[in-house]
């Protein structure tokens, strides 16, 4: 089947997806970065910054907005930041594996959030799927005392990612993808260089490796630019919901390539296969349960 002959809402399916399977690297050079984490967040969000900018101005894209989309989007900005900044944190005092299986209860986050924020019923049937994901998740790994800080600020990270999740699949219904991440990434990065100027930070940390540079490069523009302006877009489509629940498929992507990037692909337990069946099978049997309900209340109705 031919990529054109696709419905629109399979196609941002599809986007979805592969937009999923890039963020997934995004831990793995979070580890092989040497900064802290606050530094590699304002250099991920300095280089898309630009990125973004230097797009709109070859391809002469008009990206203004009234003060009131510009405040909305930098203070938007400001949950992108907060998320970011706490999972790189989460994993630099924990590992990448259980930075992501803290970022697996985005799900349920979302089924609790969603309804608060667009006034749309609670979903018995998401709240389901994000319990069966966040169970999932959980066989992979069996967490340790010792990673408690880096488990709270993997949780709240989500928390945070879920909430600007919600708020840009209204955004979306406006303003195009690209300049929602544009505005948005830039209120990330002015509320992060303020906290920056204000703690004194610019004075010492910004030195970077070599390896450092093309790391940053690589997640500024492809994991950043590109993916949030793709991740942005496909909500034109799919709920917030539905995003959430094709996005607990980083954390498998991540952990896979944690394991083959950092030679530990003998280490995949038993569990973690269980897990990932349990994950996987929520994330695509999801639609079709929520389909059949769809076809049974219309059944109802019409006797």
């Amino acid at each position: 089947m031919k990529f054109n002959s696709l419905s629109a809402s399979d196609k941002n399916l599809l986007i979805l997806h592969g937009t999923v399977f890039i963020w997934g690297f995004t831990g793995i050079l979070g580890a092989l970065i040497s900064v802290s984490a606050v530094y590699l967040v304002w250099y991920r969000l300095l280089i898309a910054f630009v990125s973004l900018f230097l797009y709109f101005v070859f391809a002469r894209v008009n990206f203004r907005v009234n003060w009131q989309a510009f405040l909305q989007f930098i203070f938007t900005g400001a949950l992108v930041g907060m998320h970011w900044l706490l999972f790189f944190q989460s994993i630099k005092i924990s590992t990448v594996s259980v930075t992501l299986v803290c970022l697996s209860s985005m799900t349920l986050f979302t089924a609790v959030f969603e309804p608060l924020v667009t006034n749309k019923n609670i979903s018995r049937l998401e709240i389901l799927a994000g319990i069966m994901i966040i169970t999932g998740i959980t066989l992979i790994f069996k967490f340790e005392s010792h990673y408690t800080k880096g488990i709270i600020l993997g949780l709240i990270s989500a928390a945070s990612a879920s909430i600007f999740s919600i708020i840009n699949s209204q955004f979306v219904k406006q303003k195009s993808a690209p300049v929602i991440a544009f505005y948005e990434l830039s209120g990330a990065f002015f509320w992060l260089s303020l906290y920056l100027f204000i703690m004194g930070g610019f004075k010492n940390g910004l030195y970077l490796k070599h390896d450092d540079i093309v790391y940053l490069l690589l997640l500024g523009t492809v994991c950043t630019a590109v993916a949030y302006v793709a991740g942005v877009s496909v909500m034109r489509q799919l709920s917030a919901f539905k995003v959430a629940l094709v996005t607990n498929l980083e954390p498998v992507y991540g952990i896979i390539m944690a394991f083959i990037f950092f030679g530990d692909l003998k280490k995949m337990t038993t569990g973690f296969w269980i897990g990932a069946v349990i994950i996987l099978s929520t994330i695509f049997l999801f639609p079709l349960a929520q389909q059949k309900i769809a076809d049974y209340r219309t059944k109802k109705q019409t006797r």
